[in-house]
């Protein structure tokens, strides 16, 4: 689950970065997929969290694995934090309209490097240990215990994304006419 939904995560977090290249061009497809990253975010966090959860409480399966290495353990908690504060931000100045951007703007934008630089650690971290985790779960031949409900579950964060995006765009009119 960790793996498939943080492969959708990088690429919909490449198309939000690439709006930030044009945003006054792109300021629309910036809200649409920012809004949809939510409910795949806190599909990855949930499955972080309970891999957090089962390792933490003993599980004899999570344990035999170990633990992340020490520099990933320091700044989850910060990868999380950053995580909310640009997503909340976001949100938050969806909603309060332009006339927030004097406060709200700088709260999203000094976020948002922030998290830049802690979940790009995170990411280059794992990221060579991806293609393994999603190749399995994609095989055919595969019988791994959950898997259909993995993908169900990394469908409906996506299809509910969906709806939070088309949300989102009707509030790119009173963006747009400010830029």
């Amino acid at each position: 689950m960790t793996a498939s939904a943080a492969v959708a995560l990088l690429v919909l977090l490449a198309v939000e970065g690439a709006t930030i290249l044009s945003l006054r061009q792109l300021l629309p497809v910036h809200l649409f997929v920012g809004a949809l990253l939510i409910p795949p975010v806190a599909l990855k966090m949930g499955s972080t969290g309970y891999r957090f959860a089962r390792y933490y409480t003993g599980n004899r399966e999570y344990r035999a694995k170990g633990p992340p290495p020490a520099i990933l353990r320091a700044i989850a908690p910060l990868v999380v934090l950053t995580t909310v504060i640009v997503l909340a931000s976001g949100i938050a100045l969806l909603l309060a309209g332009p006339s927030s951007k004097d406060t709200l703007l700088p709260i999203h934008k000094v976020g948002f490097i922030v998290w830049l630089v802690f979940t790009g650690v995170h990411v280059l971290w794992h990221l060579f240990e991806l293609p393994s985790p999603v190749r399995a779960d994609l095989a055919r031949h595969a019988d791994l215990p959950g898997r259909s409900l993995r993908w169900m579950a990394l469908g409906v964060a996506l299809t509910g994304g969906l709806g939070l995006g088309v949300w989102a765009l009707s509030y790119a009119d009173s963006w747009t006419s400010t830029f």
